[in-house]
């Protein structure tokens, strides 16, 4: 197989955030596939083919990716931050598992800058003692098994990254999630609404959980509860590297 698959990770939204890596993958590319707003931040240019998908396609979206490769086309899947947390990388090898025929086809990770990071950078270092992060949609596990997990990291006293945390189709879901931390005793916990992170909207927000509404997120927004030590220190926010 004379093609290629590179599965990038475009960061969470300043063009500065992507690796040298990641752009010299999309200056090869002859097929840019990925969900329509990410494809959109890709510059168009001769020879280039941009493949624009809605948001839940991702497995017809590898498929194709795989495809195109297969037939000798220089293919990069983008996704915002990096293409292994929560976006396509896991989706390609799902389609990759079903097409044992593309076992030996060239395929690279190209990591990029995860949205947890760069609002952790903003405000700091919430991360900087043992943490998690979970997927707040419900697209494609139960209700009860998020909660689950929240109660448990809650429990286990994690810094807890939260994404995805409300769209328009499940508006309830971020306030069920809200409502399990407090009943786990997180209500002093510091809450930080990340909105839009390193793009001209970019909006943060840092309240205490028992103050926390659902509206202040949306499906731009990346939320980080601290553990029960984080503290603040002047304009900034951080997990003292001990554990208490």
């Amino acid at each position: 197989m004379t093609g290629s698959l590179s599965i990038a990770g475009l960061g969470p939204g300043d063009t500065a955030l992507i690796t040298p890596e990641v752009s010299a993958a999309l200056a090869e590319a002859t097929d840019v596939l990925g969900y329509a707003p990410y494809v959109a931040r890709v510059p168009a240019r001769a020879g280039l083919r941009l493949h624009a998908s809605d948001n839940r396609m991702e497995l017809q979206r590898a498929r194709e990716a795989l495809e195109l490769a297969a037939n000798g086309h220089k293919v990069v899947m983008v996704s915002s931050g990096d293409p292994g947390v929560f976006a396509m990388a896991a989706a390609v090898f799902e389609a990759l598992e079903a097409s044992p025929e593309c076992n030996e086809l060239d395929i690279r990770v190209l990591p990029g800058v995860t949205a947890m990071l760069a609002v952790a950078a903003r405000v700091g270092a919430p991360l900087g003692h043992d943490f998690c992060a979970i997927n707040l949609s419900d697209n494609l596990k139960p209700w009860e098994l998020i909660q689950k997990r929240l109660r448990l990291a809650a429990e286990a006293d994690f810094a807890i990254a939260l994404y995805n945390p409300r769209s328009v189709s499940r508006p309830e879901g971020f306030d069920r999630a809200l409502d399990v931390l407090r009943e786990a005793g997180c209500g002093e916990r510091l809450v930080i609404f990340a909105h839009a992170v390193t793009t001209p909207k970019e909006r943060i927000d840092i309240v205490s959980l028992r103050d926390a509404k659902a509206e202040m997120a949306d499906m731009t927004t990346l939320v980080i509860i601290g553990n029960s030590a984080t503290r603040r220190v002047g304009r900034w926010i951080y997990a003292p590297r001990r554990a208490s």
